[in-house]
């Protein structure tokens, strides 16, 4: 194939420039070469029509789960980038609580080495916060740094020593990485199976109050008003803690934020009749909550559309509510659910949809790519905004199919992923 690739003729959205126009876009040795509104003829350039599609920065996910090593029967590094690719993605950030956890260089070796033999998305390891994401003492964060990790969290585990998520802050900034956490007290959780209120007691479910998420992103923020570390937070649901980032952001604190496909569109309603796939954590909550997720990512509140990407085998989903795992899978149905019920439903427009999916998670996790700069990384999206088509997880290329999404009628497909100038995926 040839080493320059020409897209020919589609609108070119890119919030990193200001540029939302028809123009060609030249990728010539895995990196952006040209954009302009007649490009010249290249003979040996591949080209490639995308008239009435859209061309973006390609997409961008800083928190997806691949599983592997130790939950390959769910998903591997290999079929998680595959997936990403044909969801749109470019990019995406592997959470570290695998089976055993990402915690030491060698690990997020072993994440890279996977990662680039895949071939498809580019995958960028995320480290443990604490050693076994066991809360009690620092990984090796410099380390993991040196051998690529972007990031730090223990996702899955709540950091509850607030000691702890102070001297992971602190010692972050040395290496320049954002500390991701997953905001959740414990203690006010454990037992919980969704969120706490009138349905789950009509269900017979213990709840998960808004509560135990709004105490850890309050303690974050004020951490991070603390230390001037950069906090992340993970897949924020709640009216409150929308509130409190909103106001910590007002007044400089460094946090950036997730706002999760499902916890835009669905509410603790999806939950009805016991449907584990609906079950996640944080839980799906009530309409008010919903819409402030929804008001914090148009006024960028949430800066961040992020999957949370959570693959389960059909037999664990299979059990009894209570007993059922959280999370569901989002790299294949994301860019459907928002351009379908988040942009075409008038929140927000496609320009600010590119920047929370490409430009603000690059930005976020200091990554290459988010924009189709001039010598910029060849990462590109081109989707078809008016394409129909409808969620079934039996042609996911994802090893797992738990998603509440099935048989859902969605407006706007992916149709060309690239990445470093090749193209990783096609319709």
């Amino acid at each position: 194939m040839s080493d320059k690739l020409i897209l020919k003729g589609g609108r070119v959205i890119d919030p990193s420039q200001n540029i939302d126009d028809t123009r060609d876009v030249l990728l010539v040795d895995g990196r952006v070469a040209e954009l302009s509104s007649s490009l010249a003829t290249h003979e040996d350039a591949q080209l490639v029509d995308c008239s009435g599609l859209v061309v973006t920065p390609g997409l961008i996910d800083v928190h997806v789960h691949l599983r592997e090593p130790g939950g390959e029967h769910k998903e591997t590094i290999a079929t998680g980038a595959a997936a990403a690719a044909a969801g749109g993605f470019t990019s995406i950030c592997a959470m570290p609580n695998t089976d055993p956890p990402i915690e030491d260089p060698a690990g997020v070796g072993f994440v890279v080495a996977e990662g680039k033999k895949a071939g498809k998305a580019r995958v960028y390891p995320i480290g443990c916060i604490s050693v076994g994401r066991e809360g009690k003492r620092l990984a090796l964060v410099g380390e993991m740094v040196e051998a690529g990790a972007v990031a730090i969290t223990d996702d899955g585990s709540p950091v509850m020593d607030s000691g702890l998520m102070r001297l992971a802050l602190e010692y972050a900034q040395s290496f320049g990485i954002p500390v991701a956490d997953h905001p959740e007290d414990l203690t006010l959780s454990a037992k919980g199976h969704m969120n706490d209120g009138v349905m789950s007691s009509r269900l017979g479910l213990a709840g998960k109050p808004n509560a135990s998420e709004d105490i850890h992103i309050v303690r974050d923020l004020m951490l991070a008003e603390l230390t001037g570390g950069h906090i992340h937070l993970q897949h924020c649901s709640t009216s409150l803690g929308v509130e409190m980032i909103r106001q910590a952001k007002a007044r400089g604190v460094r946090v950036t934020a997730e706002a999760s496909p499902h916890h835009l569109v669905l509410t603790e309603e999806a939950v009805e009749g016991y449907r584990t796939e609906a079950k996640m954590n944080p839980p799906l909550r009530t309409q008010e909550d919903v819409d402030a997720v929804r008001a914090g990512l148009a006024d960028g509140t949430l800066d961040t559309i992020a999957t949370d990407h959570a693959p389960h085998h059909y037999d664990e989903k299979e059990a009894a509510f209570a007993d059922a795992p959280n999370g569901i899978v989002g790299l294949e149905t994301a860019l459907g659910i928002i351009l379908t019920h988040v942009v075409k439903e008038g929140l927000i427009d496609l320009a600010t949809m590119v920047d929370r999916m490409s430009c603000q998670p690059a930005r976020a996790f200091n990554l290459p790519g988010g924009t189709l700069a001039e010598g910029s990384p060849a990462d590109v999206t081109v989707f078809d905004a008016e394409k129909s088509w409808t969620v079934d997880p039996s042609r996911f290329l994802s090893k797992s199919r738990n998603t509440p999404f099935t048989g859902w009628s969605l407006t706007g497909q992916p149709c060309l992923t690239i990445v470093d100038g090749r193209v990783v995926w096609s319709v």
